[in-house]
């Protein structure tokens, strides 16, 4: 009985072994976001807009838009006190840097380039439809925060608990518009 257990225990772990060896050989997954397509169509036609980011670091507009999380949620405020809706966010980070940009998110569409969500880089805007995936018109939007192959992060007010870091998920995928840069590259 024991030649039994023996032999059993030498076959596991050979084939624990092979079932290792080969995981390490195998092409690594794509990151999440080069597989992130939008498939919202723009139905809104906007205005392209430069934005003059004044050779501001897109790092520091990241690291005083953290200063911001907790800041409760408010629509039409941009007004740290009263709390932010998602555009009035944006306008509030980048006003701090006497940084001048459109007030309302749809007004984002054309603001800057629009980079590829796998190229994002921390600074870079990233744009939603509103709650209506199918509406073609941009309604949210945040400050990309980190992409850490393909793991993309935002920074943005939330009306249900306020500014907030996220990630993709099921509730932003549907509703991912694009990602614009602002800042030189």
């Amino acid at each position: 009985m024991k030649t039994f257990f023996l032999y059993v225990s030498v076959i596991t772990i050979i084939f624990l072994t092979g079932c290792s060896a080969s995981r390490r050989t195998t092409k690594p997954e794509a990151p999440v976001s080069a597989q992130i397509e939008s498939g919202v169509v723009i139905k809104k036609k906007v205005p392209e807009r430069n934005i003059d980011t004044k050779n501001v670091s897109p790092n520091d507009v990241v690291d005083f838009a953290e200063t911001l999380i907790g800041v409760k949620y408010k629509y039409g405020s941009i007004d740290k006190q009263k709390g932010f809706d998602c555009s009035g966010f944006i306008n509030y980070v980048f006003n701090h840097f006497n940084i001048w940009v459109p007030r309302v998110s749809v007004d984002f569409t054309n603001a800057g380039i629009n980079i590829p969500i796998e190229f994002s880089k921390p600074g870079d805007i990233i744009l939603f439809t509103g709650s209506d995936a199918k509406s073609g018109i941009v309604g949210h939007m945040g400050i990309i925060t980190e992409n850490n192959n393909g793991n993309v992060k935002f920074i943005h007010a939330s009306e249900s608990r306020g500014v907030m870091i996220s990630g993709m998920n099921s509730y932003f995928l549907p509703r991912f518009v694009k990602v614009n840069r602002l800042f030189d590259p």
